[in-house]
């Protein structure tokens, strides 16, 4: 018998209810980080309704959330490998159960991979194939439908999960602050679906420049580069009409900036375009560029887009409005947060060798990143103040046990949840767009902060908008409207205690991911 598609319904009431409780510019172009602070005061960047002035969004690559998190927190600890331990008192997580590991409905087991485990095949994270892999809320069709079968992949390979004695920094990170084992993404599909939905909580409003079947009544369902930008991977682009969270923050004059690895051009072309050319290897040696335009979601929008690339003005100037329009490099981030210029908002993206999923990343080279940011996090002034959410922009189509509640349903060709053309049968909540079938998969979620609960596991449902519902809630932005799923994200609160900033310092080591001290 099909599992429920909805929560039950007195899950789904308190759900509900829980949701329901819970411009001009700045034109000067600044040349020193005590201008820029002067400039923050008069603005209002501490009028918070929580203790958090600084929220740093990562978002990262491609895993559900049983590819890391599966066994949490037990490891097989075999010999070689980084050991990992649970404290005492360490909660579970809605994870694996001997059934699903050893009597899985799918055509294959669940089985673990070791730290030199590549993946250059990946799945089919298509809107189709993954709700197709859910099957009517059976789950079992994962091997068929998202699997991959070209010639030299294992089909199963999105069957495979990691533990403790891989992803060791992040189950580290989730003995001392605060994890969720019920986030998801906002929709089914791919990666540009994913960070459209975090920077907006909109795929609909898509303009391509010619025909494709990528976008459905004007709803962007598979990859398609952005317009604005200059280094874009094909030549079939397209654009976003409407809002997103980048223009709550402007209006209300709060800094914020999205900062991408590669996103500072290698060269420039005789016209002023842009060539984004950084390259990087990772661990297996595999060598690709480390800029992806579809992963810089403002970039869809004119509003919010730096075409070409330009630098900031200054490093005072980063976070406000200049050239750059919020848009920089992630060398800006570090050029600002250490001159004391750390913006209200910040969004990072890793190189693709760094980002974990696909076939350009390893979780070792993503722990590279993850580490090296918190350690140097934790040593400014500013983390006192400061929450980092860590998150994922999709599946990657692989494996996850949890069938995702459906809260907003939908009636097109490319919709299969609940049969031929059909992601449920009512009509959608959300102003009626057709092509945004969510929520999609599960995936992880992780607060690292002082003020983040130590050692604890949140149930509550949220998905990739309860961060901009976050973030919207903290500086009183309000929401974006015109059908944004930031109108019916879950809270993060519950993952924070605001009353006691307890949750310690801890400073790992990014090769291993075990724990190198802690300072208070």
């Amino acid at each position: 018998m099909p599992i429920p598609l909805r929560p039950p319904r007195g899950r789904l009431a308190a759900a509900l209810a829980a949701i329901a409780l819970t411009a001009a510019t700045i034109p000067a172009l600044l040349t020193t980080a005590n201008a820029s602070t002067a400039i923050r005061a008069a603005h209002g960047d501490a009028g918070t309704t929580t203790p958090i002035k600084h929220v740093v969004v990562v978002f990262q690559e491609n895993i559900p959330f049983d590819h890391y998190f599966g066994t949490y927190p037990h490891a097989l600890n075999l010999p070689g490998e980084p050991p990992f331990t649970p404290l005492p008192g360490t909660p579970t997580v809605n994870g694996f159960t001997d059934t699903l590991l050893n009597f899985n409905p799918n055509s294959a087991n669940p089985h673990r991979f070791t730290a030199d485990e590549p993946n250059v095949c990946g799945s089919n994270h298509g809107y189709t194939a993954e709700q197709k892999a859910y099957d009517n809320g059976l789950v079992d069709r994962f091997v068929e439908e998202t699997g991959n079968h070209s010639p030299g992949c294992d089909g199963t390979h999105g069957m495979g999960y990691f533990d403790g004695n891989t992803v060791t920094a992040l189950w580290n990170y989730a003995q001392h602050f605060a994890m969720s084992d019920n986030s998801y993404g906002t929709t089914y599909g791919p990666s540009h679906i994913g960070v459209l939905n975090l920077v907006s909580g909109q795929t609909h409003g898509a303009v391509p420049t010619a025909p494709t079947p990528d976008i459905v009544d004007g709803t962007m369902i598979a990859n398609v580069q952005p317009t604005y930008d200059d280094c874009p991977i094909s030549s079939l682009t397209a654009h976003m009409t409407g809002r997103n969270i980048g223009n709550l923050l402007n209006d209300h004059h709060v800094t914020w900036g999205w900062f991408s690895d590669g996103f500072k051009p290698t060269s420039r072309l005789p016209d002023g375009t842009a060539v984004c050319d950084k390259a990087a290897t990772n661990i297996h040696g595999f060598t690709d560029t480390v800029y992806d335009a579809g992963n810089e979601g403002f970039q869809y929008y004119q509003s919010t887009s730096n075409p070409h690339h330009l630098p900031p003005t200054s490093i005072a100037a980063i976070g406000h409005q200049d050239q750059a329009n919020h848009q920089y490099d992630i060398t800006d981030f570090w050029a600002a947060a250490e001159r004391g210029n750390l913006p209200a908002v910040s969004f990072l993206k890793s190189g693709g060798y760094q980002q974990g999923g696909g076939d350009d990343s390893d979780p070792i080279d993503e722990q590279h990143f993850l580490v090296d940011l918190i350690n140097r996090l934790q040593r400014l002034p500013q983390w006192k103040s400061t929450a980092v959410i860590w998150m994922y922009d999709d599946s990657d189509g692989g494996y996850d046990h949890v069938m995702p509640p459906v809260i907003n349903d939908s009636q097109t060709a490319a919709d299969a949840l609940t049969g031929p053309g059909q992601c449920g049968t009512h009509a959608p909540l959300l102003a009626g767009y057709q092509g945004r079938c969510g929520l999609g998969p599960r995936l992880p979620l992780m607060i690292i902060s002082p003020y983040s609960r130590v050692n604890f596991v949140d149930h509550t449902i949220t998905d990739q908008t309860s961060v901009i519902r976050f973030i919207e809630d903290n500086w009183n932005l309000g929401r974006i409207g015109d059908g944004s799923f930031d109108a019916v994200s879950g809270p993060l609160n519950n993952m924070f205690d605001f009353r006691h900033p307890d949750a310690a310092k801890l400073f790992l080591d990014p090769a291993t991911g075990e724990p190198v001290g802690r300072r208070n």
